[in-house]
């Protein structure tokens, strides 16, 4: 699984440049800026865009503020050194990332097909993002620097990747990432902290080996940290990969976690507990740093980057979900606990925009990896951690710790809409409507100031399937919470006098599900839904999951009984088929 890269960049390379707007990503803007060296280079699957929603991007911004001087170079051409050389060699460090989105997940479908098109590539091509992007920039950094700075591996790619982990596209286990990638460290997690106190450490040269939120191999083990079965036993015996996961999983919090140890062939992972997330003040702070929300210009001249469309005029409310649907690694990068921005700060981004030319009062998105989640959150989880085997939202029941509440979520919403300027305020984030059903002061004037204002024709919703058993391993909330929250949906529509529709996200072949449960699904959404799925996926087991550990184990993690996986090509996709296959009936809203 490997693609050719045709990308060759030379020194004739011309464009405008202010040497204020971006981070340096060639020679001629190091010298403009008065550099001779960049104190910190970060290499990325992704092109260069200057935004707040790209994680390189604001490392970047983070240590320029910091007083650093940062140098990006983005999807360099790995045959050649003429783009990983093209910034010399860093002062402190190179940091190395898979981009935005892992690169396994980024390059080929559910069914291993590769993906011809690219959203963070110029022109929309898919043809500078390597397979395993972080192992191969690793590579191409030690091919043509010797005895360099040390490489800090960062980014979701990686960070899924630190502990022995089920590679999908192998169909194997893999040893944690760093010790296939030829690097020094590893910040896992958003890690803003750490990455703060890991570069001051290099700086001063200290040791940085107790920092929280990095991750590094040892001679020796750590005693006091949690010793999760080593990777040996893990390929040995399916059910110690179970406990591994549990430990990893379990131990993800800055209040409660631990740190862990894992044996790898005579050495060692040390995996330090996680650092602090970053509260209201530092997540206004980090929001304000000076983005220009653009492509950069080295890259422009290759096309646009298909993502920009989404999230260049979007506002980030908060960081973290405690969703925890088993097939999403977000509350294992992200974290568990809501960390939200302040009212007054997204305000002031919103009317930034009106500086913008290509600003028509639209904002695309005001959410968060759950919309829904924004402004309230557990007093016990703020005070002792995360809950150990005790979720906040299962299948079948909300936490009596968790008393959801929109209502800041609302007046936010609100105060968005009178932002000068500002036309529509979409929220096309997820939401979650169980959330919605569970509030009973504001669910209801939440849902209809969505539909009255916040919904560009349709409103996506994730039950993600139907049947009862494969919901319970999805770790979603029964198919009675949709169906309470459609005729809620349904009703305020018809008061407003609109038709907005629901699209559903449908998965197939998750493990768990058969054909059968298909069909059962399929006749639900023509029946109780009055609808006909135009689109499914195909389950996709990506590193970090408990879906990805139930595909390989073919367990149910929690019981460790046997379940039934499909891992047959062709009869997952019969099963997707299955529920999209068109039906002669009328769509529509129930009367």
């Amino acid at each position: 699984m490997s693609q050719k890269q045709s990308h060759h960049h030379t020194k004739t390379d011309t464009y405008k440049f202010t040497q204020k707007d971006f981070l340096p990503t060639t020679k001629a803007e190091m010298e403009a800026l008065g550099w001779e060296q960049c104190d910190v280079i970060l290499v990325s699957g992704d092109a260069y865009i200057d935004s707040p929603f790209i994680g390189v991007a604001m490392v970047g911004r983070m240590l320029e503020g910091m007083g650093y001087k940062v140098g990006i170079i983005g999807q360099p051409d790995i045959e050649s050194d003429i783009d990983i050389k093209r910034l010399g060699e860093p002062r402190l460090y190179w940091g190395v990332s898979g981009g935005s989105v892992d690169s396994m997940v980024s390059n080929y479908t559910a069914t291993k097909k590769f993906r011809n098109s690219d959203d963070y590539t110029p022109g929309g091509v898919n043809n500078k993002r390597p397979d395993r992007a972080v192992l191969v920039y690793c590579n191409l950094i030690r091919r043509y620097f010797k005895d360099t700075a040390p490489i800090v591996l960062g980014g979701i790619e990686a960070s899924l990747r630190r502990v022995t982990h089920y590679d999908y596209w192998t169909n194997k286990l893999r040893k944690p990432i760093l010790f296939d990638a030829k690097a020094d460290a590893l910040i896992y997690g958003m890690g803003e902290i750490a990455l703060a106190e890991l570069t001051e450490a290099i700086a001063k040269k200290r040791d940085y080996s107790d920092i929280r939120g990095v991750c590094y191999i040892s001679k020796e083990p750590k005693e006091e940290f949690i010793q999760l079965p080593s990777h040996k036993e893990c390929l040995e015996n399916k059910e110690r990969y179970i406990d591994l996961f549990d430990d990893f999983y379990d131990n993800n919090d800055p209040i409660s976690a631990k740190g862990l140890c894992e044996e790898v062939d005579g050495r060692y992972l040390i995996q330090n507990p996680p650092c602090d997330y970053l509260n209201e003040k530092e997540m206004d702070a980090n929001s304000k740093l000076p983005f220009t929300r653009e492509l950069h210009p080295y890259h422009a001249k290759d096309g646009k980057v298909k993502c920009l469309e989404t999230i260049k005029f979007s506002i980030m409310t908060h960081h973290g979900c405690w969703g925890e649907c088993n097939f999403c690694a977000i509350g294992v990068h992200q974290g568990r606990t809501i960390r939200t921005r302040s009212e007054e700060n997204i305000l002031d981004e919103a009317k930034e925009f009106n500086r913008y030319k290509d600003y028509k009062g639209i904002i695309s998105d005001v959410g968060g990896p759950t919309a829904n989640m924004y402004g309230y959150e557990c007093d016990k989880k703020l005070k002792l951690g995360t809950c150990d085997h005790q979720r906040c939202v299962d299948a079948d029941h909300l936490c009596k710790s968790m008393k959801v509440d929109h209502s800041r979520n609302i007046n936010l919403l609100r105060r968005v809409r009178e932002v000068e300027g500002v036309r529509h305020a979409f929220v096309a984030s997820g939401v979650r409507y169980d959330l919605i059903n569970a509030d009973k002061k504001h669910g209801y004037s939440y849902l209809k100031e969505m539909v009255r204002h916040h919904i560009s024709g349709q409103m996506k919703v994730a039950p993600e399937h139907t049947q009862q058993n494969v919901l319970e391993l999805m770790g979603k909330p029964g198919k009675g919470e949709l169906v309470e929250f459609k005729k809620l949906y349904d009703k305020l529509n018809r008061e407003e006098g609109k038709k907005q529709f629901l699209t559903y996200y449908l998965i197939a072949a998750h493990p768990g599900c058969t054909e059968k449960d298909m069909h059962e699904l399929k006749r639900f959404t023509s029946e109780e839904l009055k609808m006909n799925p135009e689109q499914a996926q195909v389950f996709t087991p990506t590193p970090g999951t408990y879906s990805a550990v139930m595909y390989y184990t073919e367990m149910d993690p929690k019981t460790r009984k046997k379940i039934f996986v499909e891992k047959d090509t062709l009869k997952k996709e019969k099963q997707k088929s299955i529920v999209i296959a068109k039906e002669n009936f009328k769509n529509g809203f129930d009367s």
